[in-house]
C-alpha cells in the first residue's frame, strides 16, 4: 500500500476544495455546526465523488448525515455501557467509604478505561469500512454487514489496513497539537480548519477502501 500517494490525493483533494473557494469553506464550517449537514458532505465525498462536490441540496445531506450519525450511535453503544458500567462501579465504591474498597474501585477503573480503549480501537476498524459502505449502498443494514465488512478488510490486509489508519491519527493530531500550541489564535485557527481536517481524513478513508482488489 502507498500510503504517501494516499496522502499526497488526500491533501491534493482539500485544497482543490477548499482553497480559493471561501465560501464553500464558510458554509462547511455552518454545516459543522449543523453537523447532520457535514456527515452527510462527507457522504458524498465516500462515494468517490472527485473533485469534491458543491455543498448543495442541504435536506438531502441532512438527513444523509442523520442516518450515518444514527449509525455511529449503534456502533458506540458496546462503549457507552462499558464506560457506564465502569464508572458506575467506581462511584458506588466511592459512597462505600472504604480505603480498601477505594483503591480497588481506581484499579478496576484503570482497566476498565483500558478495556474502553481497545473495544473502541476495534469497533472503529469496523465502523469505519461500514460507514463507506453505507455511503455506497444506501442501504442502513450495509454499515452492519460484518461478514462483508471483514471480507474487504481482508482484500486490503488487516496490517496494512491499521497503519493507514494510525497514520492518518498521527498526523491529524500532531498537525492539531502543533497548530493548538500558537498562543491567543491557535484554537480559532484549529476552528477554521475543522472542515479541512474532515475531507481529508474522509478522502484518505475512501482511498483506503477503493485500495482493495476487485
Amino acid at each position: 500500500m502507498n500510503y504517501s500517494s494516499m496522502f499526497e490525493d488526500s491533501f491534493e483533494y482539500t485544497k482543490e476544495a477548499l482553497w480559493g473557494r471561501w465560501m464553500r469553506w464558510l458554509l462547511l464550517i455552518i454545516s459543522c455546526i449543523i453537523f447532520p449537514v457535514f456527515i452527510g458532505y462527507s457522504m458524498e465525498v465516500m462515494r468517490g465523488k472527485k473533485p469534491a462536490p458543491e455543498l448543495e441540496n442541504w435536506g438531502t445531506l441532512f438527513i444523509d448525515g442523520l442516518i450515518l450519525f444514527i449509525a455511529g450511535l449503534i456502533y458506540a453503544i458496546p462503549i457507552i455501557v462499558l464506560m457506564m458500567i465502569s464508572m458506575g462501579s467506581y462511584i458506588f465504591a466511592l459512597s462505600a467509604n472504604n480505603p480498601a474498597a477505594v483503591m480497588a474501585a481506581i484499579g478496576s477503573l484503570i482497566a476498565g478505561i483500558i478495556i474502553v480503549f481497545i473495544v473502541a480501537l476495534i469497533i472503529g476498524l469496523f465502523a469505519i469500512n461500514g460507514y463507506v459502505r453505507l455511503a455506497r449502498l444506501k442501504r442502513f443494514g450495509e454499515a452492519f454487514n460484518f461478514s462483508a465488512i471483514l471480507a474487504h478488510i481482508g482484500k486490503i490486509g488487516w496490517v496494512p489496513y491499521i497503519i493507514a489508519l494510525i497514520l492518518l491519527y498521527i498526523v491529524l493530531g500532531v498537525i492539531n497539537m502543533i497548530i493548538g500550541l500558537i498562543p491567543f489564535v491557535g484554537f480559532l485557527i484549529n476552528l477554521v480548519l475543522t472542515p479541512a481536517y474532515g475531507l481529508f481524513a474522509v478522502r484518505y478513508i475512501t482511498l483506503l477502501y477503493d485500495s482493495a482488489p476487485a
